[in-house]
């Protein structure tokens, strides 16, 4: 470009130079001219430095950012795959707590099942021990019965003497065999009355 301007110029000079026969006034217009175009030269040089160090500018703040957004991108992808191992683990965690939970849950029922049995077990038991307690009480009940009837055999048998004796077989009147016989008859009853049946 400054070739350019260097050419344009050494063209003006020269038609300067060759035309002194020429008005000055056209020598002084070729001048403004020529200084115009120096100055507008100069100004758009400028102007150009100045949108290229904006465009350098530019480019460095397009790396900066593209710089900043690759570490974003990164980060975002780093942030992702934690997030995505923290899910995981999480899901891992949820999994096993739900098995565990099953677990107890399986030996919570198989407990409750066990104590269902047992208090049931309880409950026949203690049925069967209230069930022991009144057999044997009136077994206790009949045993005293029975007693009180041997010791009313073996009272009679203790006061019977030689006449009730005599008086039991004589065979005339038979009354004193009759009474022997219902006396015997009625105890009877009272022992087998007291017999247990299970």
């Amino acid at each position: 470009m400054r070739i350019h301007r260097l050419s344009v110029a050494a063209f003006l000079i020269a038609l300067m130079s060759g035309g002194a026969a020429r008005a000055d006034s056209e020598a002084d217009r070729l001048r403004e001219a020529l200084r115009s175009a120096t100055a507008q030269t100069r100004q758009l040089e400028d102007q150009r430095t100045a949108l290229q160090a904006k465009v350098a500018a530019a480019d460095r703040e397009i790396a900066a950012a593209k710089a900043q957004t690759d570490a974003a991108k990164a980060q975002v992808r780093q942030i992702e795959k934690e997030h995505r191992e923290a899910v995981d683990e999480f899901n891992k965690r949820l999994t096993e707590r739900d098995e565990t939970l099953e677990k107890w849950k399986t030996a919570y029922e198989e407990a409750a099942t066990v104590a269902r049995a047992k208090d049931a077990e309880r409950a026949k038991f203690e049925g069967e021990a209230a069930s022991f307690k009144a057999s044997t009480k009136s077994c206790q009940d009949k045993n005293t019965q029975l007693v009180n009837a041997g010791r009313e055999i073996l009272q009679r048998y203790h006061k019977l003497t030689l006449g009730d004796a005599l008086v039991a077989s004589e065979p005339l009147t038979g009354l004193g065999r009759v009474g022997t016989q219902n006396f015997l008859q009625d105890s009877t009853d009272k022992i087998l009355d007291q017999k247990v049946t299970p």
